[in-house]
């Protein structure tokens, strides 16, 4: 058996009963109707999931199909097809290369095009949602293939209906509608402001703004890379949406944003810090990285349960203190916090 440490970035994870790599999308559908009705387990690049040392009893499917589809119009832009496979960043460097502005902010986050709409993930002012056109995939209940438009994926904070209903829909490729251009829309988020040396609300060249987010991203440890520093699987909690009652509770100081149902996004980092919980804080093998709090990483030596159980005590400490329950970004297979 195949041990699952070898295909994650936290380099924890137990044996996979049985593992196969798929590449296009009649493998893929092959994989899922010959694991019957054995669980299955798909995955990409591994950069999102905290998979137990039991390992997984079951099919796991590792997807590499990397479709490539373009049509380019100089007023309208340009329309992707990209196979699920596809690695992320590589996909963002792509884009920037042929011309094609957008998806700047989104540069350096681990993973593949496949899992983008899952976590409906953002950064820096924006969502991937804002550039997806459809998502195709494979319904595994209807054994059929399903194509859902934007509306349709009901994307939310960091969630979609793929992420709502687990397991069900297995994403072949993703559309996206992005512009021509070389310059960004105006930049909303005053850390990458600071960085790239404008005010918040300017403009700046894609090109600038992708070396920017790629240099904050390394400073905070949440580029892949050889340093067990950022052996981790990005932010490990994502950001709590609460009531505006409970958001006014808080210290003035702590990082706020309104969101368009009248409740605050409280930014989970700095309720991490004022709960008492420290960069560099270990538990067995596990550490929190020296460079983001919201990055648990793998010292070298870790198992899932040191890293669930450091999760854990970082949730509660937040929860003793604030009143507020931190919800995992990470997909946590066979293990709890």
């Amino acid at each position: 058996m195949t041990e699952l440490s070898k295909y994650t970035s936290l380099h924890v994870g137990g044996p996979a009963k049985k593992l196969v790599t798929v590449s296009n999308e009649k493998e893929i559908i092959a994989a899922i109707e010959g694991a019957k009705d054995s669980p299955i387990l798909i995955i990409g690049g591994g950069t999102n999931i905290l998979v137990s040392d039991s390992g997984f009893e079951g099919t796991v499917i590792r997807i590499s199909n990397h479709r490539l589809e373009s049509e380019v119009d100089a007023c309208s832009g340009a329309t992707l097809t990209i196979g699920a496979g596809e690695n992320w960043d590589e996909f963002v460097k792509m884009t920037i290369e042929r011309g094609f502005a957008g998806l700047e902010t989104l540069s350096g986050i681990p993973g593949t095009v496949g899992a983008a709409p899952i976590q409906n993930i953002g950064a820096y002012g924006h969502e991937v949602r804002e550039f997806i056109t459809r998502v195709r995939t494979y319904d595994r209940v209807e054994k059929t293939i399903r194509t859902f438009t934007n509306s349709e994926c009901e994307f939310s904070y960091r969630n979609s209906t793929f992420k709502e209903h687990p397991g069900r829909y297995v994403i072949l490729d993703v559309g996206f509608q992005i512009r021509i251009g070389e310059i960004t829309t105006p930049i909303t988020y005053k850390e990458l402001a600071e960085k790239l040396g404008i005010a918040v609300g300017e403009k700046a060249s894609v090109i600038k703004c992708r070396e920017a987010v790629l240099e904050i991203r390394s400073r905070k440890g949440m580029l892949l890379s050889d340093d067990k520093d950022s052996w981790s699987a990005g932010s490990f909690f994502t950001n709590p949406i609460i009531s505006k009652e409970i958001a006014q509770t808080l210290p003035t100081d702590a990082p706020r944003w309104p969101t368009n149902d009248g409740r605050v996004k409280i930014s989970a980092a700095w309720l991490i810090e004022h709960s008492g919980i420290h960069k560099g804080d270990e538990f067995g093998g596990a550490r929190i990285s020296s460079k983001h709090i919201l990055a648990f990483t793998n010292s070298g030596h870790a198992t899932a349960a040191d890293i669930a159980a450091l999760a854990t005590r970082t949730r509660d400490h937040v929860r003793e203190k604030f009143g507020i329950t931190l919800e995992a970004e990470v997909n946590l297979i066979g293990v709890t916090i």
